[in-house]
């Protein structure tokens, strides 16, 4: 997962999300760092708020990104991450002390990850992940560039599943974080590669799979959208 987490995976039947058992190995290793990176990482900005960001219009309604704030959002989280489809992908099960364990290791990263509600014309329906891939210990596993974002996504509502919405909001959000984060060329992600629906709707909202990849509990699909190939796809 972010910034201890490797997860994703569209289609919960459209949830996406990556492998959410967190070996604690995943959590301990450093990012590997060179005398040349230094001088970045001390000038870097590691992320601003997604809330900052605006939104966009897609044909299902106004999209946006909003951080969570457990204090509103536990109890709607806790109930998706209770949900047969998304428990098979996150592992995250059980009682809300669970759910918010898992926020927090993702809010306590630095700045490194932001955990965010997606609204659709203001209304939650999706979990959301947004990391800075090259400073998380996904970084060991796949050559890493500067300021690459990393993206992790679950629909959380039934209703809202097998509609193509994994689709278009993947797409939305990578426009989101390339519009928003100038120096960021890439964004990442890495599905599991048994999830066929994952894979497919990142290929169909503008990533390519250069290679898979091995992490801790799953062999992954390393997905890529290039700020470069931005327009041609």
């Amino acid at each position: 997962m972010p910034s201890t987490d490797f997860h994703t995976g569209v289609l919960l039947t459209d949830v996406l999300r990556p492998d959410a058992r967190r070996p604690e190995a995943l959590r301990t290793p450093a990012p590997r760092l060179s005398a040349e990176s230094l001088p970045q990482l001390a000038e870097a900005d590691l992320l601003d708020s997604p809330a900052a960001w605006g939104g966009v219009t897609t044909r299902s309604g106004f999209f946006r990104l909003e951080p969570v704030r457990l204090d509103r959002d536990l109890d709607l989280l806790t109930g998706w991450m209770n949900d047969p489809q998304v428990d098979a992908y996150w592992e995250l099960s059980g009682p809300a002390a669970v759910t918010a364990a898992h926020v927090w290791a993702q809010r306590d990263g630095g700045s490194r990850s932001i955990p965010c509600l997606g609204l659709l014309d203001d209304t939650p329906m999706s979990y959301w992940e947004i990391y800075r891939a090259d400073l998380d210990p996904l970084s060991a596993h796949y050559p890493a560039r500067p300021h690459d974002t990393g993206i992790h996504l679950l629909i959380g509502d039934g209703a809202n599943r097998g509609r193509g919405l994994g689709t278009m909001l993947l797409r939305a959000v990578a426009d989101l974080v390339l519009d928003n984060r100038p120096r960021c060329m890439r964004v990442i992600a890495e599905p599991d590669i048994r999830n066929t629906p994952s894979v497919s709707a990142f290929l169909k909202s503008g990533f390519r799979c250069p290679a898979e990849i091995e992490l801790p509990g799953k062999r992954a699909a390393l997905m890529i959208r290039e700020r470069a190939l931005r327009n041609l796809l």
